[in-house]
């Protein structure tokens, strides 16, 4: 069973995903580092190390150049800047023993202090603004109004159908709020706090939904490849390779099937449930629209029941058949700053309102906690797809500076934390006391670690 697992891994894809984790994770933690060392250096603070991964017993590459080590670790889990005189993951206590000196951490003023422990996050939103401003300069913001979505939303994932979802519903708000973008849909509906307006056939109603929907959702794992929620199209034909019997039936570019045998098959989610129950070989009647004219056409299923033509899947060809609308705005140099802003400040809010509902027992949001793995499965595994790998990196970065800002020891949040409270109160927490919170702080984001990863593997958090 586990030869037959590993040999059902489609291995090419997950290598370009992994690059692309490394690749991403790399950019991060060296530019997140980066923040730290260039602050320590202003406040002329010595830096010892500064390193790509950690490096435990050895490291694959180091040099130093002037007081500082550069390095690359084996152990892919982050990066660290070692700056003298300050309690770290290096846990370097013979040095914490001997007198401060002018060039520590520990002799800088707190607000000097509190600046470096704030230069990593700084670096992190910075550079995702950076880059959402970069992908609206290149690539431009692309939408698709919810009102353009002329036939509504296909629910792909039987859940939803559970919660009383039917493939043509028009979403209009969710938990009151109106919902005027396609790409937010499936966002608003993830942390859905109580119900959903939809219009079906011309009326509008409410939906109400579990608090546990995430829960759900994880529970049951997803039952169908692909999105979750799709628009609705109907089935049209782009092309028709002359080689297969769909062209020798008479299946011309531009028609639309409306029926299988006897069976409606208007729309795409129809369709597909349709064919799924041929095999190859079977005779099927195509009831066919060509432009005015209502066709039958006869034909044989090709291998893997295959009627063989291809349909429209980019969002252009949807916008170009009247489908629905699908703009690109592509931004200026000066126009992308502020909007590179604004959309970072949209999903940092998108994630701390997921972070809520993961500290919410209720909802079983944790259950979907992962790690690498999870981490990876949203990067392309077709192509590597530059647009989508850069969103995703600004997406990580602004994760990256929100975790690390969470008051936990071990963390630029816990470090900052102290400072604020020393700074208050005129107290400086003993470097003994450092030393143990900064132990506590690594045995908690260990088991932390160690739980996500478990739960990308073996579902730790469902009870697999």
């Amino acid at each position: 069973m586990f030869l037959e697992t590993i040999l059902a891994i489609n291995w090419p894809s997950v290598g370009l995903k992994a690059a692309q984790l490394l690749l991403s994770l790399s950019i991060l933690v060296v530019l997140h580092e980066f923040g730290h060392f260039i602050t320590a250096k202003w406040f002329k603070c010595r830096v010892e190390k500064f390193y790509l991964f950690f490096d435990p017993w050895f490291s694959i590459f180091k040099k130093k150049i002037g007081e500082t080590v550069y390095g690359i670790g084996w152990l892919p889990l982050g990066g660290y800047v070692k700056i003298a005189g300050m309690v770290d993951e290096s846990m370097d206590k013979e040095q914490m023993k001997l007198p401060p000196q002018p060039y520590e951490f520990r002799s800088k003023p707190a607000w000097q202090r509190l600046i470096i422990m704030l230069g990593g996050v700084t670096v992190n939103v910075l550079l995702a603004f950076i880059i959402y401003a970069g992908i609206l300069m290149v690539w431009g913001e692309k939408k698709v109004p919810v009102s353009s979505l002329k036939y509504g939303i296909a629910f792909n994932d039987p859940i939803f159908k559970s919660l009383g979802f039917q493939n043509g519903d028009k979403i209009l708000a969710v938990d009151g709020k109106p919902v005027d973008e396609y790409g937010d849909v499936l966002k608003k509906l993830l942390i859905v706090d109580s119900n959903v307006t939809v219009e079906r056939g011309g009326q509008q109603m409410k939906l109400a939904m579990p608090v546990n929907l995430i829960g759900q959702l994880v529970e049951k794992k997803r039952s169908v490849d692909g999105p979750m929620i799709s628009p609705r199209v109907p089935v049209i034909v782009m092309d028709v390779p002359d080689s297969l019997n769909a062209y020798k039936a008479g299946l011309k570019k531009g028609d639309q099937i409306l029926q299988v045998d006897s069976i409606p098959t208007q729309f795409s989610d129809e369709f597909s449930s349709v064919m799924e129950k041929h095999k190859e070989g079977d005779h099927i009647a195509l009831f066919v629209k060509r432009g005015d004219s209502l066709l039958t056409l006869n034909t044989t299923l090709g291998r893997n029941a295959l009627i063989g033509f291809d349909r429209p899947t980019q969002f252009e060809q949807f916008d170009s058949l009247g489908i629905f609308k699908y703009t690109v705005k592509k931004y200026g140099f000066f126009a992308a700053i502020p909007a590179g802003v604004a959309r970072a400040g949209a999903e940092l809010k998108f994630y701390i309102d997921q972070f809520k509902k993961i500290l919410s027992p209720s909802t079983g949001a944790y259950k979907g906690v992962g790690g690498f793995k999870a981490m990876g499965s949203v990067f392309s595994g077709t192509g590597w797809d530059w647009e989508h790998f850069w969103t995703i990196t600004a997406f990580f970065s602004i994760v990256l500076a929100f975790m690390n800002l969470l008051p936990i020891p071990a963390l630029d949040g816990g470090h900052v934390l102290f400072t604020l409270i020393e700074m208050i109160t005129g107290r400086k927490p003993s470097e003994k006391f450092l030393e143990y919170a900064q132990i506590v702080g690594m045995v908690i984001l260990l088991a932390l670690m160690l739980y996500a990863n478990g739960n990308d593997w073996f579902g730790w958090g469902r009870g697999k």
